[in-house]
């Protein structure tokens, strides 16, 4: 068998970058200029969680929420674009015949959610379900606050979903 070569295409450092003295003297100063900004001119660069809270932007998103009407009814029909439009597939929907008398007011839905669940855990927050939704039910809250101890905690149901929204300002 032959001998097989091989071509090395790695660039050549010169003599001052092989010595990486140029990038340690620009991290140093990166560093002394932290120092100086923080200790003499008393400048913060962190927070104090939670005493204060990061503001973040209108188009943050954040826990989900299902929206229910002035009827405690919640605005989902079981439609089930959510799901299937779900990139990470962590919403998982049992749909169910909506009873009659459930929905005096407004159009008549038929379907009604029996269970929906999300996993947190699997989710993206990518907005990809409440943009599919056609009657607004899934919301994307600003809440940033969910970390639970139990792995089974972070899988939301209907229950815990359910959320009467009085305005979303500056939302759309």
């Amino acid at each position: 068998m032959g001998k097989i070569n091989t071509v090395n295409v790695s660039k050549k450092y010169t003599f001052k970058e092989s010595l990486y003295l140029v990038a340690i003297i620009q991290g140093m100063m990166i560093t002394l200029k932290r120092f100086f900004e923080g200790f003499v001119l008393h400048k913060k660069f962190t927070i104090m969680y939670p005493e204060e809270r990061r503001d973040y932007s209108q188009r943050f998103r954040g826990e989900h929420f299902i929206s229910i009407d002035n009827n405690k009814t919640e605005n989902c029909t079981a439609c089930f674009l959510c799901e299937t439009v779900c990139p990470a597939e962590c919403i998982h929907i049992v749909a169910d015949e909506r009873e009659d008398d459930q929905n005096l007011y407004g159009v008549k839905k038929e379907k009604k959610p029996l269970s929906f669940d999300i996993d947190a855990l699997r989710c993206c927050f990518c907005g990809m379900c409440e943009e599919a939704c056609p009657k607004d039910a899934i919301k994307l809250s600003r809440n940033y606050e969910m970390s639970v101890l139990k792995r089974d905690d972070a899988i939301y149901d209907l229950d815990h979903l359910k959320r009467e929204v009085k305005g979303l300002k500056g939302r759309g």
